[in-house]
C-alpha cells in the first residue's frame, strides 16, 4: 500500500480516478483541490474516510505542496483549468494553474524525489483535417490553438525539462475527450444531457462536424493507474479508446437514447478557433503496458452516463442555471 497525492481530485477526471483507485487497489489517497467552480466535494461522497483525505488548497501554494509531498509516495497531477470557452474569455487563470501550478509541483517532486505522473490532453497537438487518415501519436509535433491547450502544452514541456535536467521521475499521458459521471455541466456531453432533462433544446456549435475521440473516464483512470505502475520514466503515453464521433452524431444519439426526436436541437454560433478533429493512436499503451479499455461501445457508455445524470440531479442542478445564462449571453 502507498499513499497517492491526486491534484484536482475533486474535479471530473480526477474524482473518477480517486473512485477507481479505491475500488481497485489498497492505496490511500490525499486529494489536493482548490474547489473552484469545477471542483465538488460531492464528487468524493461515499468514499472511505480512512483512505481518502481532501485538502482544500492551491497547487501554486509552494508551502502547502511541500508539506503534502513529504507525506505521500506518488503524485498524479490532474489539476488544471480546462475549459476552452473560459480560456478564450479570460486566459490568466490558465497560466496561473497550468504553468505556475505545474512548476510548483515539479519543484516539490524534485526536492522529495517522488514519482510523478502528469495528466495532459490531446489538444496540445492541435487538430487534424476531417478526412486525414492519420491520428496523433507520441511523436506528433505540438500545435496548440487556444490559451487552454497552449498552457497544457507548456506544462508538458516543463515536465520533460524537469525529467531531463533534474532527474524527476515523471511520466506524461495525453488523453482524448472524456465522458462519464461527475463532469461539470458546462462541458459538451453533460450540457446536452441536462438540457434534455430540463426540457431545453440541446445546443450544437456550427454545423456539428467537429470530431472528438471519446473515452469513458473509468477507462482513462485504469490507463493512468497502469502507467503509474509500469510506465517508463520520461515517456509519454497517449490514451484513447478509438471513439471518434462528430458532435452532431453525439447530440443526435443523446436525443435518441433519451426518447426525443433526433433533430430536436438548435445550431448556435461556433466557438472561435474550434479545432476540427482529434484522434488518438494509443498503440504504445497497448503494446508496452498491455492496457485495454473496458467501454469499447460508445453508445453503451453514453447510455450509462445519461442514467447517472438522471439519478444525480442534486449533484449538477446547482450549477446548471448559471452555465446556461453564461452561454445565452454569448448566443450559444
Amino acid at each position: 500500500m502507498s499513499t497517492l497525492l491526486v491534484t484536482g481530485g475533486a474535479g471530473f477526471i480526477g474524482s473518477n480516478f480517486v473512485h477507481h483507485v479505491i475500488a481497485h487497489t489498497d492505496h490511500r489517497v490525499v486529494v489536493l483541490d482548490k474547489l473552484t467552480y469545477a471542483g465538488n466535494r460531492a464528487s468524493l461522497a461515499g468514499l472511505p474516510e480512512d483512505r481518502v483525505e481532501l485538502v482544500v488548497g492551491d497547487i501554486a501554494d509552494a508551502a502547502l505542496v511541500d508539506e503534502l509531498f513529504g507525506r505521500v509516495d506518488q503524485v498524479v497531477h490532474y489539476a488544471a483549468e480546462s475549459h476552452n470557452d473560459n480560456s478564450l474569455n479570460d486566459p490568466r487563470p490558465f497560466l496561473d494553474t497550468n504553468i505556475i501550478g505545474t512548476y510548483t509541483l515539479l519543484e516539490a517532486a524534485r526536492r522529495h524525489d517522488r514519482r510523478f505522473h502528469h495528466i495532459s490532453t490531446d489538444e496540445v497537438y492541435g487538430d487534424l483535417e476531417l478526412d486525414d487518415p492519420e491520428r496523433f501519436t507520441e511523436s506528433t509535433p505540438y500545435n496548440p490553438s487556444s490559451p487552454y491547450s497552449s498552457t497544457k502544452a507548456g506544462s508538458d514541456l516543463l515536465v520533460r525539462a524537469w525529467v531531463r535536467s533534474f532527474g524527476v521521475r515523471a511520466t506524461i499521458s495525453n488523453c482524448s475527450n472524456n465522458y462519464g459521471p461527475y463532469q461539470h455541466v458546462e462541458k459538451f456531453i453533460p450540457r446536452q444531457i441536462t438540457n434534455v432533462i430540463r426540457g431545453i433544446r440541446p445546443k450544437l456549435y456550427g454545423a456539428g462536424e467537429n470530431v472528438r475521440d471519446w473515452i469513458h473516464a473509468d477507462d482513462h483512470s485504469s490507463a493512468v493507474l497502469r502507467i503509474l505502475e509500469a510506465g517508463q520514466i520520461g515517456q509519454t503515453y497517449l490514451i484513447g479508446a478509438d471513439g471518434e464521433k462528430n458532435n452532431k452524431d453525439v447530440v443526435e444519439l443523446i436525443l435518441r437514447l433519451m426518447g426525443q426526436p433526433e433533430d430536436a436541437y438548435d445550431h448556435v454560433t461556433d466557438r472561435a478557433g474550434h479545432d476540427l478533429r482529434y484522434a488518438i493512436d494509443s498503440t504504445k499503451l497497448h503494446t508496452e503496458l498491455g492496457w485495454e479499455p473496458r467501454y469499447r461501445d460508445f453508445e453503451a457508455g453514453l447510455s450509462a452516463t445519461i442514467d447517472w445524470y438522471r439519478e444525480h440531479e442534486d449533484w449538477w442542478a446547482p450549477a446548471k442555471d448559471g452555465v446556461e445564462a453564461f452561454y445565452a449571453a454569448k448566443g450559444q
